[in-house]
């Protein structure tokens, strides 16, 4: 098949040489004769073919290539299956067990599949549509889900993605077959309910599966904090590997009342486990004592949703790690993060590093963590290491 040509301006192909995935509208030259969501082949000046993407008449990134290479492609059903069964196959060899059936299945650029993103909670596939030339393909995505074992599929469609992506799908179940809200799930044996209509993100945080079980091997006997717990994954985990308690600290009472569901789905003994409805912030500077919690968690949401937000994201970052090495007792461990894709791990250590200076501990880093095996990180995209973070032995 011919495919509509995006023709780049002199000199701007080297990214595309490097195998960034993104093409800026400026450095295109003329006109594209393609709809927005369709798929171009990219040219270089001299016409020399470089690579395959999804076109965007809208959005400042004109151009999401899932392909490079210089030969003609058709690119059918069978051309995403492949990629489909090249991402199941990563993840049915070093993340799906009998211990875990929650796992990230399409990662984005990360599995050169930019604008989609997969989550599998059992049975149950959540489907974040991020361009149009996605949602057009949706179709062949479902069948490949089908006939991976999901029963049924949930789009989780973003408000920005139908502004500017033009995405007209709605927000719900995909066909004919539709599956409770709530799905209960597997990971690393502990057992949790996800609700993936209501829930945040896709409902639950698979990205933070590695380091949930990182803090358990540190929780035997400890006094835990977990802030902005959501529906309690860190706090299971510490409570299930022995921790002598666990406060659990979140905004909204009704992913308290399900992280108490989830510690009696583990079998977790009454008397451990405490539940504050409080921001994180104020939990830190006002309701927490001084020397009293061997382990603090802060897990906050992205601070920094643009560029423009990342001063006073960076502000906030140190202010809330300034609160919890104020208070965390000596000999503590700080499992600090950030998901914010506009703070990079540089910045965000800068920010924890004032913080150290400003509480005047003894500060060393233990490990610094990042994301799990089902959300890799395409090498030649840096913006997809999105999660970063940090344990620090604080003296």
């Amino acid at each position: 098949m011919n495919y509509p040509v995006l023709k780049l301006k002199k000199g701007r192909e080297r990214s595309v040489l490097h195998r960034h995935p993104w093409i800026f509208s400026g450095a295109i030259e003329g006109s594209v004769e393609a709809g927005n969501g369709d798929i171009v082949q990219v040219q270089d000046y001299r016409g020399e073919r470089l690579a395959f993407g999804f076109y965007s008449t809208q959005s400042q990134i004109a151009c999401r290539i899932f392909h490079f290479g210089h030969e003609l492609l058709t690119i059918d059903a069978l051309f995403w299956q492949q990629k489909m069964a090249k991402a199941y196959q990563l993840r049915e060899r070093f993340v799906v067990s009998e211990h875990t059936n929650a796992y990230r299945l399409i990662h984005a650029e990360g599995d050169d599949f930019p604008g989609l993103i997969v989550d599998i909670y059992g049975k149950v596939a959540v489907v974040q549509l991020l361009i149009k030339g996605v949602e057009k393909i949706l179709p062949v995505i479902a069948e490949g889900l089908y006939a991976y074992g999901v029963h049924a599929v949930y789009l989780n469609i973003k408000e920005v993605a139908q502004r500017i992506e033009q995405v007209e799908l709605q927000e719900g179940w995909y066909g004919s077959t539709a599956a409770s809200s709530e799905v209960e799930i597997k990971e690393n044996g502990l057992r949790f309910i996800v609700d993936v209509e209501q829930g945040q993100k896709t409902g639950f945080f698979l990205d933070q599966r590695d380091n949930r079980h990182l803090l358990g091997r540190y929780s035997r006997s400890m006094k835990v904090l977990n802030t902005f717990s959501y529906t309690g994954g860190f706090s299971i985990y510490a409570l299930a590997h022995g921790a002598e308690l666990v406060h659990s600290v979140d905004i909204a009472p009704a992913v308290l009342e399900t992280a108490a569901r989830n510690i009696a789905l583990n079998s977790i003994p009454e008397g451990k486990h405490e539940a504050f409805a409080m921001d994180g912030f104020r939990y830190l500077e006002k309701e927490t004592p001084q020397d009293f919690y061997d382990v603090i968690v802060l897990d906050p949401p992205a601070f920094a949703k643009n560029a423009r937000a990342v001063p006073n994201a960076m502000r906030g970052y140190k202010a809330l790690n300034l609160l919890a090495l104020k208070k965390i007792k000596k000999g503590g461990l700080l499992f600090t993060f950030s998901c914010s894709g506009n703070i990079d791990k540089d910045l965000f250590r800068k920010a924890v590093f004032a913080a150290a200076a400003d509480a005047r501990r003894k500060v060393r880093i233990l490990h610094q963590l990042t994301q799990p095996i089902d959300h890799p990180i395409n090498i030649y995209h840096p913006e997809g290491e999105y999660l970063k973070g940090l344990v620090l032995y604080v003296e």
